[in-house]
C-alpha cells in the first residue's frame, strides 16, 4: 500500500532540507535528489515505528502549498 505525501525542500547553507507537513518529519541531503530520498527513508521509518495513535495525531488531512505576492518597502 503506498500513499502520497508532499515533500518541500529547500537549500539551506550547503544543504537541502525537505520537510514532509502532513507528518512534520524533516531529513536533508546535499542534492535535491538525496534530500528527497532521506525524507522518503525518514517518513518510511517513522510510519514503520510509530503507533497509530501518534501517526493520527500528527497527521495533517489537507496541506496546500502556493505562493503569494507582497509589496517590498
Amino acid at each position: 500500500m503506498t500513499r502520497q505525501l508532499t515533500a518541500i525542500i529547500k537549500r539551506e547553507d550547503n544543504a537541502f532540507v525537505a520537510l514532509c507537513p502532513e507528518l512534520d518529519v524533516a531529513s536533508q541531503g546535499d542534492t535535491v535528489e538525496s534530500a528527497r530520498e532521506n525524507l522518503r527513508e525518514a517518513l518510511e521509518l517513522f510510519l514503520e515505528c510509530a503507533s497509530a495513535d501518534e501517526i493520527q495525531q500528527r497527521l495533517h488531512g489537507e496541506v496546500f502549498v502556493t505562493q503569494v505576492e507582497v509589496n517590498l518597502g
